[in-house]
């Protein structure tokens, strides 16, 4: 009955011209099949709706008499385009981080509902943690469980040596905010959010983020807007409350790095594994200087022809890992 609401509701939006609620329902509908276990049909129906949506965007920014809007010219360099190709079912996430990031995706696939209650999904996400512990990684699920391109802002082709320039950039990438549903990512943000008073604050950055404070205050559309930072004690006071959700990300556990290697090795021939060494050889490592191992031997025995990955082998390629420069552990 579900299925045969959504096929109705799809039709009610293609006659009333309204594609936006048409993509959304469309949504419900690839997330129905993923729940039945129709992977390659939801993932056929997110692919298409993520194209449409692309070929939107594209027409959109071609010159026009009536809404010009930032040129792909003036865009060029600014969002780098990126092929989000995992979901949050290929995260290893604690329970409580899981939900909380189910709960952006359901609020936007019932984006059209809640409008009809004046209401709007969480569209500004703050990710805060250390490296390589899954922010970046949860912008990619999360486009791809939305069906939504993901766009990475060039932080550092924002900054220029001209006074006012970065600013009226900054302004270009938020006007295609407003006009492309879509995910767009804000790495390394502490560069643009740093901490009024600093030692490294200097007047050109003050007014760049006070026009960002601007921006995000005024923020219109349907987008998902992602800001992730490695050094939230770097970030100016007044941010944090122009966010409508604060996720701080932390190490994994030696459970969830456990299971993070045994993911990513789950389709290679093993050996009689002695987890517990692997356990104890990946702890206090990040998620992905993890996934950083299992791929590196999983190359070692493919380049090396070696029938099975081995206890050996894996450890070999976290030992490597641990004495790279820059490790602390």
């Amino acid at each position: 009955m579900a299925a045969t609401n959504q096929i109705v509701e799809m039709l009610r939006s293609h006659f009333d011209a309204d594609e936006e609620r048409f993509c959304t329902t469309a949504l419900q509908l690839a997330a129905n099949e993923a729940r039945m276990g129709h992977e390659a049909a939801a993932r056929e129906i997110q692919q298409l709706i993520e194209k449409g949506r692309k070929t939107r965007f594209d027409s959109q920014l071609a010159p026009s008499s009536v809404n010009p809007g930032p040129s792909r010219h003036q865009l060029e360099g600014l969002l780098e385009t990126v092929e989000p190709r995992f979901g949050l079912q290929q995260m290893v996430l604690s329970s409580d981080m899981r939900a909380r990031l189910d709960r952006v995706v359901k609020e936007h696939r019932h984006f059209n509902r809640l409008r009809e209650y004046d209401l709007q999904p969480r569209q500004k996400l703050l990710l805060l943690g250390p490296p390589g512990c899954g922010k970046t990684m949860t912008a990619h699920a999360l486009a791809h469980e939305l069906g939504l391109p993901l766009y990475i802002v060039r932080l550092d082709a924002l900054f220029t040596k001209y006074l006012g320039e970065t600013a009226v950039k900054l302004r270009l990438v938020f006007d295609a905010i407003h006009r492309q549903r879509a995910v767009f990512l804000f790495d390394e943000f502490d560069s643009l959010g740093l901490a009024r008073g600093s030692q490294h604050d200097v007047a050109e950055i003050r007014r760049v983020f006070n026009s960002l404070l601007v921006f995000i205050d005024n923020m219109r559309g349907t987008s998902l807007v992602i800001a992730a930072s490695n050094h939230p004690d770097a970030l100016d006071p007044a941010l944090f409350r122009r966010f409508d959700d604060i996720i701080e990300y932390s190490m994994p556990t030696a459970d969830e790095a456990l299971h993070l290697v045994k993911r990513r090795l789950m389709d290679e021939p093993l050996a009689m594994v002695n987890w517990s060494k692997v356990q104890a050889a990946v702890s206090s490592m990040s998620y992905a200087e993890i996934v950083r191992i299992a791929d590196e031997a999983v190359k070692e025995r493919i380049i090396e022809n070696l029938p099975k990955i081995t206890t050996a082998l894996i450890l070999k390629m976290a030992g490597e890992r641990r004495k790279m420069p820059g490790r602390t552990a």
